[in-house]
């Protein structure tokens, strides 16, 4: 474990000297500070929008996103990606910021895809916004798409989810650092937005895995291996098994763990760390890092691993957990599916 670092770092030195070789400090500088700045003169962005599922503040250099349907364990519904990418391009345009801090409120981070809405009512519960009436999200289309007595198209299928892992990928490919503080539960498709942050942060007792490849599901990012190596992530995703927050630091899936009551003071250290370096100093790191995972074949997996998402929402095994969720409902469903591995009595939300 780093540190222990301050959370409050001694503050950028500002001179008004218009010479920069008169501030030894300049470097500390953001793009908006100093008489020389691009931005001088020029007014703040007019950022005001109201998200359904997040909400976002900056905190000096910090983005702040954080997700909020704390009720339903900030479960993803069809706004959730596109909230979030344009909460990261939000942050990504706004040249105060350095880094962006993605986090939920309540009991957890993420507990996947809201399968009230998903598997219950098979698409047919969720309201999405009027622009996407007659579009490949529209929920009627999608909620004909999948009704195990009709036919499957999987490029309608792969149309609507790829455009939630591109939603959730904005982190990945956003221009400045993306951290993910992960406590509770992150959780099958709450995995899909943790791994595409650049550093993972989260509470020892963090549960993390992606339970649904033991039916119905298929981790759309295609980012396991990428982010833990070939044998460990299929140990998890042969398995549905999932692993706590410790051990995904000790695998190197997380950057640190640390007790949870620890989890706001080192994580706020952490990206205090990061917001101090110069903006263009972060964005050159993370591109030149970046194009050693693209290398790896990042966007690819993730084309194949979105495919196989929809197919096993439509093998036998995954109509039969659609029909029995729409029956009995989703938690009866996933207990009859994780019983047998022992560990159903750990499960709240996910998919």
């Amino acid at each position: 474990m780093l540190g222990p670092f301050p959370a409050d770092p001694k503050g950028p030195i500002v001179s008004n000297s218009s010479n920069p070789g008169d501030r030894p400090a300049a470097w500390y500088e953001n793009w908006t500070e100093g008489p020389d700045s691009p931005w001088r003169h020029r007014p703040e962005p007019d950022f005001d929008h109201e998200y359904s599922t997040l909400t976002y503040e900056r905190d000096g250099r910090i983005a702040r996103i954080t997700f909020n349907r704390p009720e339903r364990g900030n479960a993803i519904t069809p706004h959730t990606p596109r909230d979030l990418a344009h909460a990261v391009e939000r942050a990504d345009l706004d040249p105060r910021v350095h880094v962006i801090l993605v986090s939920g409120r309540g009991k957890g981070f993420c507990g996947g895809y809201d399968l009230d809405l998903f598997a219950e009512q098979g698409f047919g519960g969720v309201d999405g916004p009027d622009e996407v009436a007659g579009t490949v999200l529209d929920p009627v289309v999608n909620a004909v798409n999948h009704n195990p007595h009709g036919v499957w198209d999987p490029m309608i299928d792969y149309a609507m989810m790829s455009r939630f892992t591109k939603g959730f990928a904005s982190l990945l490919h956003a221009n400045k650092p993306t951290v993910a503080k992960l406590h509770g539960f992150a959780i099958a498709g709450g995995t899909d937005i943790a791994l595409h942050a650049d550093q993972i942060i989260c509470a020892d007792d963090t549960k993390i895995g992606y339970p649904p490849t033991r039916t119905w599901g298929v981790p759309a990012a295609g980012l396991w291996a990428h982010r833990l190596g070939d044998q460990r992530a299929k140990r998890l995703l042969f398995t549905g098994d999932c692993i706590s927050g410790a051990q995904a630091a000790e695998w190197g899936l997380a950057v640190e763990s640390c007790p949870a009551a620890e989890l706001d003071e080192r994580t706020e250290a952490l990206v205090a760390r990061i917001a101090r370096m110069p903006v263009n100093q972060l964005m050159m790191t993370k591109l030149a890092l970046n194009a050693a995972l693209n290398a790896q074949g990042v966007a690819n997996s993730a084309m194949i691993s979105t495919a196989f998402d929809g197919v096993s929402r439509h093998t036998r095994e995954g109509y039969a957990f659609q029909t029995r969720a729409a029956t009995v409902g989703f938690r009866e469903a996933v207990r009859e599916r994780d019983e047998p591995f022992g560990d159903h009595k750990r499960a709240q939300f996910e998919r």
